[in-house]
């Protein structure tokens, strides 16, 4: 027959028991926690249809492609409250009288923003609350989808960035 202590303690009342139990415990908790934010937060997709977007990949490479033919670059500035873009082309190009712009940002859908850049002299210009930093993409086409020039636009870009059909974008250095 064992010989029992007749000062020790009942299980529940040592601390290594609920020392080891607490390391199942936590990750149960941390499980629960993270079901919850993945039921209740939205994934934030950055397009809903974006079957429909890869299906339209030949038409964006041809309008990429008519951009490069003709030589399209644009001079993009980033002005405190304003977009301002200036076109330049191969002899012949005639500019559209309004340019479409996209300033997407790569993972947030929500802080995309799309303008109507009309054509004031030699440049487009719109006044927009405009991003203060991170990677931007920026789309410029015109209205009839002929011709498109995309880029990623680290901002701030305080000289204003180059994007072309030959360059998709540099930031401009002086």
């Amino acid at each position: 027959m064992a010989i029992q202590n007749p000062n020790a303690k009942p299980w529940y009342k040592e601390p290594w028991p609920w020392i080891l139990a607490s390391g199942p415990l936590i990750v149960v908790i941390a499980g629960i926690w993270t079901f919850r934010i993945a039921v209740t937060s939205s994934d934030g997709l950055v397009s809903e249809d974006y079957y429909k977007q890869g299906l339209a990949v030949g038409k964006t490479i041809a309008q990429s492609d008519n951009a490069k033919a003709i030589g399209l670059t644009a001079h993009v500035l980033f002005l405190p409250g304003a977009l301002k873009v200036r076109l330049s082309a191969d002899a012949g190009f005639v500019p559209p009288p309004v340019l479409r712009a996209s300033l997407s940002h790569p993972t947030r859908a929500g802080m995309d923003q799309a303008f109507d850049l009309p054509l004031l002299g030699a440049d487009y210009e719109v006044k927009a609350r405009l991003p203060e930093s991170g990677n931007w993409l920026l789309l410029l086409e015109d209205n009839d989808k002929t011709w498109r020039l995309l880029g990623n636009i680290p901002l701030p870009a305080p000289n204003g960035a180059v994007i072309g059909a030959a360059n998709p974008a540099q930031l401009v250095s002086q």
